[in-house]
Formats: structure tokens, sequence, C-alpha cells
């Protein structure tokens, strides 16, 4: 799994037609802020290894936390089952520090 600056990671979602975002975080968490578009598959879930297992692998997951630790964990596993994961590095704070210059 790569891990992806906050330009890195935007300039990919906008030109990859295979991108999924995904937000990993407790939904009481997107006060923080959340990428446009984004679903949420909660990591803490007990369902989220279920949930998984359903995702298409012809797809490239972009995923996001906090500040990207739960969300490399995310990846880690999910590259497990054969999925393509990418990491925000900084996850959501480093997103907002972008989306501010």
């Amino acid at each position: 799994m790569k891990n992806l600056s906050a330009e890195e990671f935007k300039e990919r979602i906008e030109i990859d037609e295979a991108a999924v975002v995904i937000d990993v975080r407790a939904p009481e968490e997107e006060v923080e802020g959340k990428i446009e578009g984004s679903i949420n598959l909660n990591i803490m879930d007990s369902s989220f290894p279920a949930k998984v297992q359903e995702l298409d692998q012809e797809k490239n997951y972009y995923l996001y936390c906090r500040s990207g630790a739960r969300s490399f964990t995310a990846g880690q596993y999910m590259e497990q089952f054969g999925l393509k994961a990418f990491n925000l590095s900084g996850g959501i704070q480093a997103w907002n520090l972008l989306s501010h210059k």
C-alpha cells in the first residue's frame, strides 16, 4: 500500500476513473471534515471485515481517517484480499490544510 501526500491523493482521485474514496473514521468524526464523494466504512465497526470482502477488486481504494494511522491499517487489511489501497498520509488534517492553501 502506498502512502500519498494530500496533493497526490487529490490529484489521483480526480483522474482515477476506478477511484473509491473511503473514510474509515466513526461517522461522528465527520465534523472535522469530509472529502466530497467519500463513503464511510468505519474500521472500528464489527462489520468492517465482512464489508471489505464485498468490495470490487477492480476498483482503487483511497482511504483516509483523522491522521492516517487507522486508514493505513485498513489498507493493509484490504490488501490481504487483493484490493488496491492508497492511504492519505496525515489524514483529513492534511486534506484540510491543503484546501486552505
